[in-house]
């Protein structure tokens, strides 16, 4: 009997803005230090995008894009579907995904977007894999894109100090082999949105933030219920992949998690008895870039040698929605 083919990564890309915005920084906007910051969430900087630096969501996702196709090396006539996980694309409509479809002139390919949080980029591979394993796309441009300083409340500490810009991308190609996306699990609770939503009005712009390019909404989060449920929910959906494709924890490899709170990437690693040397973390150094802090991180990686061929990678996220995935790779590229 003939396998469905399957999604396997040939290219990985991302950019960061080049404003670096320190705890220290922080320390002169808001009552903060830069030891309460490191303490309870493990991050140092992050990265802000700025309205003078041709640095809107079209252009990080664009530029993430290009080093992925470079990469992978296919041109922008090469790709079927363009699918991006964004909360700030720059327009409501058209989506992220059309408008940088235009920049990269990839007629070629169906575009769109998928709202999920920060499960954004686990819910855009998912829908671009299936695409693939059906036989109705051949290569597709999956990205994780956000300006989450665009929707941050400069006056609240507990938000404030987590959240920053970037993109990421990754290439997916179709494959017969038993390798790539072995499976995406994704789950969703929309009784619990209110723990983490936009709510309408903006707050006051710190001087040394007037670059920033606001929205008309803020984000707004109940961070201690969230933790506790963060954990929980990480771990299980985890076990699921792994159990889906037979292999245990001890044969994950790397997991690459989404980068929102040291502790949370602490507790779920020590519930699923990965240890702290398998978990890739960027976060000290980009903060949560909520759907872009996945393919972010896998880049960086996968450039940095990490990513053996054959290895298994695992993928998991949580966000707004309540929204949470994760997805086993078999490593090719």
């Amino acid at each position: 009997m003939r396998m469905l083919p399957k999604a396997r990564i040939v290219g990985t890309g991302s950019t960061m803005p080049q404003r670096i915005l320190s705890n220290k920084d922080l320390e002169g906007i808001i009552d903060t230090s830069n030891e309460w910051i490191v303490k309870r969430t493990g991050i140092e900087e992050r990265r802000i995008a700025s309205k003078g630096m041709t640095e809107s969501t079209t252009n990080l996702a664009t530029r993430a894009s290009l080093k992925a196709m470079e990469m992978a090396g296919i041109s922008s006539g090469d790709l079927d579907m363009i699918v991006a996980g964004t909360v700030t694309a720059d327009r409501q409509f058209p989506s992220a995904a059309c408008m940088v479809q235009e920049a990269l002139g990839a007629g070629n390919a169906a575009a769109f977007d998928v709202s999920a949080g920060c499960s954004g980029f686990l819910y855009a591979l998912s829908v671009a894999g299936n695409a693939i394993q059906c036989g109705t796309c051949k290569t597709a441009l999956v990205l994780g894109v956000e300006r989450l300083s665009s929707i941050v409340n400069w006056e609240d500490r507990s938000t404030c100090v987590l959240l920053g810009d970037g993109a990421g991308a990754v290439i997916l190609s179709s494959t017969e082999e038993n390798e790539g996306i072995l499976s995406t699990h994704l789950k969703s609770d929309g009784a619990l949105g209110s723990l983490l939503y936009s709510s309408e009005g903006n707050s006051r712009i710190p001087e040394v933030l007037k670059c920033i390019d606001r929205k008309s909404f803020h984000l707004r989060m109940e961070g201690s219920r969230l933790f506790k449920r963060a954990i929980g929910c990480l771990s299980s959906i985890a076990r699921e992949a792994l159990l889906h494709n037979a292999p245990s924890e001890k044969d994950v490899e790397v997991l690459i998690p989404h980068q929102a709170n040291l502790r949370i990437i602490q507790a779920t690693a020590k519930t699923l008895g990965i240890p702290m040397e398998k978990v890739y973390t960027n976060l000290q150094r980009y903060g949560n870039t909520s759907s872009a802090s996945i393919p972010i991180a896998m880049d960086e990686a996968n450039r940095e040698g990490l990513l053996k061929k054959g290895a298994y990678v695992l993928l998991v996220s949580f966000g707004a929605g309540l929204t949470w995935g994760a997805s086993l790779l078999r490593w090719y590229a």
